[in-house]
């Protein structure tokens, strides 16, 4: 019998609602000040475990800010926002308003964001940059040049742990929707209200599966699928890669702007990518740089997050001609940087498991992305990511699975047909998986992030966040063409995720407004 009381009561403790994860965080309140950067803003930090399931262990400082509301007698609560990256800052988005968000929302919504635990002004991960100039090409092609690679990406952890201390072994982002619940309770809302782009869609979807009764709405825009393994991760992103490259060639065939208008841009980017290999190809107005293939492909692929295809067609003719001066979107590192910068890769190799066995298994990996990428050859993003997170510690704190959402509810999830990051394959199976829950907003345009592009997503948008109405079953929103601009402003500067020690002139804003 005493056994029997001992099951029972632990089976009641199981089936008891989940105590408040950020109970001690709300007593106590944010103590909000004027932000250095902008005194309109409001700043404040947030006290957070380094590691949740240890109690009484260390903690953190997660900053955060946020700007009241326009109309406050419209008010209807906080919006927490998160940029992606992952690395991006939620302070920055907000003192910025980063992601252009309307000015309706603006009016409803107190709108706070927060960098994430390991990102910006929340304890960083720092690491080397001399260190992380030196990281060897991610296109390795022999049993050496794989041995290698495992060996320095072993010291780069071991000098970013050093670095970092303690907390480097907890970035992922299952850790960050538990500091999102911590956040909601000191903001002292009952349910959340949240809009994450890009990678931050993870963290939204990680929060409606752990706290499914905290929701009051989430907006997911260019979602992640968080149950793929190796061949399913640089499968469909190289697909999505070459697709991608596919608009812009169909594209400068049609436009007479285009700088490479009637030329063969599939057969001119072959030939670069034979001369990268050769070692003959130099980065415009950077003759000492050499681009490899793999630089050139990032080079390539970086342009397609605006989409700046104009801009694009610029860059690979200045490659081929070995004139111009077109800026590069990529720029490598430069004498004299900072000694650290903030590495956010260990998120990544955190979130996701991506072994592979050696060098017969990549050489497989490439040979199967060539057949699916003929021009792009394979996504640089998750080819290069996947290769800094060869040797991660096993197991990763949060591995991937399928989604198991219930009880939220409906969640909205806005996605680019021809998204070159997160491809609509992925929302497709985010959907799948979450379920009855889920409404699949499609945008039928191109680049990376919807919201913004056009009257029809952005008031969808706006509606189910502000009145909680979600648009039709397989409603669409027509493609608006991306301004094409020579000089397109970017929204975000920073290192390139598996590429250590280059660094993107900026992302372009998503445009139109």
């Amino acid at each position: 019998m005493r056994t029997i009381l001992i099951m029972l009561a632990v089976v009641l403790a199981m089936l008891a609602p989940l105590p408040p994860a950020g109970a001690a965080a709300a007593a106590s309140g944010l103590a909000w000040s004027p932000c250095q950067e902008d005194p309109a803003a409001e700043c404040a930090t947030l006290t957070l475990p380094v590691d949740w399931d240890v109690q009484g262990g260390g903690t953190f400082e997660m900053a955060v800010a946020r700007r009241p509301a326009t109309d406050p007698a419209a008010r209807i609560g906080a919006l927490v926002i998160n940029p992606g990256g992952p690395g991006n800052s939620g302070v920055d988005a907000v003192l910025r308003n980063d992601l252009g968000l309307s000015p309706s929302l603006l009016a409803r919504f107190d709108l706070v964001g927060f960098d994430p635990r390991g990102v910006g002004r929340s304890h960083p991960v720092l690491c080397s940059a001399e260190l992380a100039a030196r990281a060897p090409d991610p296109i390795m092609r022999t049993q050496a040049d794989f041995d290698r690679r495992l060996a320095y990406n072993a010291r780069y952890r071991q000098d970013c742990r050093a670095r970092t201390g303690p907390l480097y072994d907890h970035v992922d982002s299952l850790s960050v929707a538990r500091d999102l619940d911590a956040l909601r309770a000191a903001l002292g809302e009952r349910r959340l209200t949240y809009y994450g782009i890009s990678y931050g869609t993870l963290i939204g979807q990680l929060y409606a599966e752990r706290f499914p009764g905290r929701v009051r709405a989430l907006a997911l825009d260019s979602n992640m699928d968080h149950s793929l393994g190796t061949t399913a991760m640089l499968g469909t992103d190289t697909w999505t890669t070459q697709d991608s490259f596919a608009e812009f060639a169909a594209w400068c065939a049609a436009a007479g702007e285009c700088a490479l208008h009637g030329r063969d841009v599939r057969a001119l980017l072959k030939d670069l990518l034979a001369r990268a290999e050769r070692g003959e190809l130099a980065l415009p107005g950077t003759p000492e740089v050499r681009l490899t293939p793999i630089l050139l492909l990032y080079q390539v692929f970086a342009t397609f997050y605006g989409p700046e295809w104009a801009y694009l067609a610029e860059f690979l003719a200045a490659l081929d001609s070995g004139t111009g001066d077109v800026p590069a979107r990529l720029v490598p590192p430069r004498a004299g940087q900072e000694e650290v910068f903030n590495d956010a890769t260990q998120v990544i190799c955190q979130d996701y498991l991506l072994p592979i066995r050696d060098q017969r298994a990549f050489d497989r990996h490439l040979r199967r992305l060539a057949v699916i990428a003929p021009d792009m050859r394979m996504s640089p993003l998750s080819v290069a990511l996947t290769v800094s997170c060869l040797g991660q510690p096993e197991p990763v704190p949060d591995p991937q699975h399928r989604l198991r959402v219930s009880g939220t509810p409906p969640l909205l999830l806005v996605n680019g047909l021809h998204d070159p990051s997160t491809g609509y394959p992925w929302a497709l199976g985010t959907a799948r998986q979450i379920g009855r829950e889920a409404r699949l907003l499609t945008y039928e345009g191109w680049g990376h992030g919807v919201y913004g592009r056009g009257p029809c997503a952005t008031e969808a948008v706006d509606r189910y966040l502000t009145d909680l109405v979600l648009p039709a079953r397989g409603a669409r929103c027509p493609a608006v063409p991306p301004v094409q601009s020579l000089s397109a402003k970017s929204a975000r500067t920073g290192p390139v995720p598996g590429l250590a020690g280059w660094t993107w002139t900026g992302r372009p804003s998503i445009s139109p407004r």
